[in-house]
């Protein structure tokens, strides 16, 4: 069994069809996803020159990521696979609003305490939120970002893909990313991008 571990800011849409290939990967290959906290709001504290829109963009952005370890704290990081998909299912499929319903709604679907969602408007835990970023982000170097995968010692940033490859598709996919990452001094591998990201597929 292979571990792997997926940061991931619920808000993305890379990191989303990153998340839902790499679960199709476990149906087709012997590994297990560890789902992990990162805030591309955080990431972005100070940095000059955003462009407007995405600035506004990042606004709210620390509200699901909030909830997100709330519920780490309370229930343990497997909560993060089911709470994730709920957020995201929600966020993605069904574009609803950042806001509180989101939170309630997803924390509802699960049986959790949906008082977690009042995490999202305090502090109490960006301690914790922070702490997870900065594990999965400091071993990026320059390249930070989500989706940002670590396994077996190796760390990178992607892949960026749409649609979700599905089946053995994924499993092949995964297979490439593997010994691509694998390969010692390879560093990039990029093409220009035509399409928006495709979270229906």
């Amino acid at each position: 069994m292979t571990i792997v571990d997926l940061w991931f800011d619920p808000r993305c849409p890379w990191a989303w069809i990153a998340s839902r290939w790499l679960l199709e990967t476990e149906r087709v290959r012997d590994v297990r996803v560890r789902f992990r906290v990162m805030s591309l709001t955080v990431l972005n504290e100070g940095r000059e020159g955003l462009d407007a829109w995405y600035a506004e963009w990042l606004r709210p952005g620390l509200g699901p990521v909030r909830v997100l370890t709330a519920a780490e704290q309370a229930y343990g990081r497997e909560i993060l696979r089911d709470l994730y998909t709920a957020l995201g299912t929600r966020i993605h499929l069904d574009s609803a609003p950042i806001g509180r319903q989101l939170y309630v709604d997803a924390l509802t679907e699960l049986g959790l305490d949906d008082q977690l969602a009042d995490a999202a408007e305090g502090t109490e835990y960006d301690k914790a939120l922070r702490a997870s970023h900065d594990e999965g982000m400091a071993p990026m170097g320059d390249a930070p970002g989500t989706p940002s995968i670590h396994v077996d010692g190796h760390v990178f940033f992607g892949p960026v893909v749409s649609p979700v490859p599905r089946g053995e598709a994924a499993g092949r996919l995964w297979d490439g990313v593997l010994l691509v990452a694998g390969t010692p001094g390879f560093y990039e591998l990029k093409r220009s991008r035509d399409g928006r990201p495709d979270v229906r597929s």
